[in-house]
């Protein structure tokens, strides 16, 4: 991010398809004060008295959290996930959900390793280097991790005494190749999560972005043997500026104690509690959508298919047909990324002269691996862009992929 940040900085009049972020739009009708005023409706129909109210928004508040029981409420709704209220912990966003969590699972002086799809998701990352822990990969073509090579990766760790002990994995239309996993490749990697003893932490970040009538379950729905802590945000579907994220964590330790007590013991050391008025923010708007993080999101997704398939319609009109040998790209079916490939590095450098010669910014793919195989594939975020940015960066873009 801080990367993004400084190169959007130095070209300020180029077009970005480098940050991806929610539109604009989507906080035109972001009342923060009526949503307050909801979710403080909603703690009175409970029995709090006014004073009750104003001090569970205005005073430290519980680790855990306060919406627990509108998450659980949400996850019946939308998914048939039943849990209980206390099985969920309320975070600063993901990406504290990532660190608590790894921080949980793994011990790096044990030789503990987590394992993660490659490319993937840069946050995760970051959370496992400043807790010491070593990553492997487990490359993603495009369809998820494969469970035999995860098997391989797995027995090759043990045999030099590590143990993996988790895969972080992101199945619909993952950041950053969009790449989504078939219902069969879901149902085959809890399987043999199961058979290998590893946990799954699954990011729902851009499933709620799936075109109507083609969702997928989540690996939590389909999970029966306790494989899957769940990680979600409201930054996509909500108001990022809330920093507000969450785990469904309904495991029990071998001591026998509530996996979800011991990441909220971890939160209560890193942040104490999550922001009780940011979360009055997000409980409004789940209020108002029925308790369904499916029906807050809808309207938000449908710019963002709007979006993806005007980058996908403008990069065959202006680069041809995507098998070419110059350049190709995928065609995810819904999130806020395409994967493009070209002959030549796709680097700092390309970057450069792609912002100062042709207004056009992207991001390297090579940020997102641990490997050097993505150093000829660059990122393309379309959510944050409006119709005619789109086609014009890619215009822009062309020219940078001809020169």
């Amino acid at each position: 991010m801080t990367f993004l940040n400084e190169v959007a900085a130095r070209y300020p009049d180029a077009i970005s398809f480098a940050p991806g972020a929610p539109h604009g739009t989507v906080f035109e009708n972001v009342d923060v004060a009526r949503l307050v005023g909801v979710f403080e409706d909603h703690l009175a129909a409970q029995g709090l008295g006014p004073a009750q109210v104003r001090s569970r928004l205005l005073q430290y508040g519980p680790t855990r959290g306060l919406l627990g029981g509108l998450i659980a409420a949400s996850l019946r709704t939308d998914e048939g996930i039943d849990v209980d209220p206390e099985q969920v912990v309320v975070t600063v966003g993901a990406q504290e959900a990532l660190v608590a969590v790894l921080r949980v699972l793994h011990d790096p002086v044990r030789g503990d390793a987590v394992a993660v799809t490659d490319p993937g998701y840069a946050g995760i990352h970051g959370a496992a280097r400043i807790l010491g822990l070593p990553m492997l990969a487990v490359p993603d073509d495009g369809g998820g991790p494969d469970p035999a090579v995860l098997r391989t990766v797995v027995r090759a760790a043990e045999r030099t005494g590590r143990r993996v002990r988790s895969l972080f994995v992101a199945p619909d239309f993952a950041n950053p190749t969009g790449a989504q996993m078939s219902l069969a490749a879901r149902e085959e990697l809890l399987i043999e999560a199961e058979r290998l003893g590893v946990l799954l932490l699954e990011d729902t970040t851009y499933r709620f972005t799936a075109p109507p009538g083609a969702e997928l379950p989540s690996l939590k729905a389909l999970d029966r043997t306790g494989q899957v802590v769940q990680i979600g945000t409201f930054a996509k579907i909500g108001v990022p500026g809330a920093r507000l994220g969450y785990l469904v964590a309904d495991q029990v330790t071998d001591a026998g104690t509530a996996l979800a007590d011991h990441l909220t013991t971890v939160k209560g050391v890193l942040t104490v509690n999550t922001s009780p008025i940011t979360q009055a923010v997000i409980g409004g708007l789940l209020l108002e959508h029925g308790c369904s993080m499916q029906r807050l999101g809808a309207s938000k997704a449908g710019l963002y298919r709007r979006n993806l398939q005007l980058l996908l319609t403008a990069l065959r009109r202006h680069l041809g047909d995507p098998e070419d040998a110059d350049v190709s790209w995928n065609e995810p079916g819904g999130g806020f990324f395409v994967r493009m490939s070209t002959t030549k590095p796709a680097d700092e450098e390309l970057l450069r002269r792609s912002a100062e010669d042709h207004g056009v910014l992207w991001t390297p793919m090579r940020y997102f691996s641990l490997g050097n195989g993505e150093d000829r594939q660059l990122r393309l975020a379309c959510s944050s862009l409006d119709p005619e940015q789109i086609d014009e960066g890619v215009s822009r873009l062309a020219k940078v992929v001809r020169s």
